[in-house]
């Protein structure tokens, strides 16, 4: 069978549709009983795309002539990210091993902002104070919402996994003179700004890849490898992130947990990503994220000319 995952595309200034990214030549082909809208429509109207699309095969079907490929979720509601969550990046980081007790911990981003698809530029401040880092992970896109999620049930509220590239600026991260300890880290301007979650290319489906672990996230800048590490290797299993994440919040259909990133980060090696570079983020299975990197222009302030 050949491997595919569902996505979003546009055909010109045309809306946004639900279609099926092939793996192997990166063709966007239509797929059956798509509603109106993307893939995001598609999960919070509940669409039983299992039970449409289980055994269904794209190989040898025509690709849709004019499509441009969206990041596959515009956008989710909630954007769950987790920290410190592979063994290896934590001693690269200079931290402790976890113990027996360790729990996962999250962040958020804002989806509207930060979500960018295959393709689109990474915007960032050219100043090296910056020091912008990447960060390869694991995306758990939601498709049964619930809270209060056990692990053992954790399967059948995923919709699909796809790529995520949590862009992070360590330079503000640790803000001096704040006036308590529980404002010296500064998580908007570290991890909220805007296109720092590269996402994509598509989701592969559950019913396709139901358990990533066995799975390698590798990730290059221009042609170094960077980043090269099996997915299972996460301290909290992507199982317990969804039951940790909704012991707290209610997931909702087309949410996304990045599920953290293993060693292979800039910070490290004092090494930072500049424009005119490419990143490339790589799951066996769920597909090829690549942006490239520009310099960030200062934006037109909204209403004005």
């Amino acid at each position: 069978m050949t491997g595919w995952g569902l996505c979003t595309y546009r055909i010109g200034a045309g809306v946004d549709t639900l279609g099926a990214l092939r793996h192997d030549d990166r063709a966007v082909v239509a797929v059956p009983g798509a509603g109106e809208g993307g893939l995001i429509a598609a999960l919070q109207r509940g669409d039983d795309l299992a039970g449409r699309l289980a055994g269904w095969d794209p190989e040898g079907l025509d690709a849709v002539p004019g499509a441009v490929l969206l990041a596959p979720l515009r956008y989710p509601r909630k954007l769950i990210c987790a920290g410190v969550n592979y063994a290896s990046h934590m001693a690269e980081m200079g931290a402790a091993p976890p113990g027996p007790d360790w729990k996962a911990w999250f962040f958020l981003k804002p989806p509207s902002t930060t979500v960018v698809g295959p393709g689109d530029a990474v915007r960032i401040d050219p100043d090296p104070a910056e020091q912008v880092d990447w960060e390869g992970e694991l995306g758990i896109v939601i498709g049964r919402g619930g809270r209060d999620i056990a692990a053992a049930d954790a399967g059948a509220h995923v919709a699909g996994f796809t790529v995520v590239n949590d862009v992070s600026a360590r330079g503000p991260h640790r803000r001096d003179g704040a006036p308590h300890d529980a404002f010296r880290f500064d998580w908007l301007a570290s991890k909220a700004q805007d296109t720092f979650c590269p996402m994509g290319p598509a989701v592969t489906p559950s019913w396709v890849l139901p358990d990533p672990d066995e799975r390698r996230l590798r990730l290059w800048v221009g042609d170094e490898l960077l980043q090269d590490e099996r997915v299972g290797n996460m301290i909290v299993g992507w199982r317990r992130l969804v039951e940790a994440a909704s012991s707290r919040v209610t997931l909702e259909p087309g949410d996304v947990i990045a599920a953290g990133t293993p060693a292979g980060v800039g910070v490290p090696r004092g090494r930072f990503l500049r424009p005119g570079e490419v990143v490339r983020v790589e799951i066996e299975g769920i597909g090829t994220l690549t942006n490239p990197v520009v310099s960030r222009r200062p934006a037109a302030v909204a209403g004005t000319v």
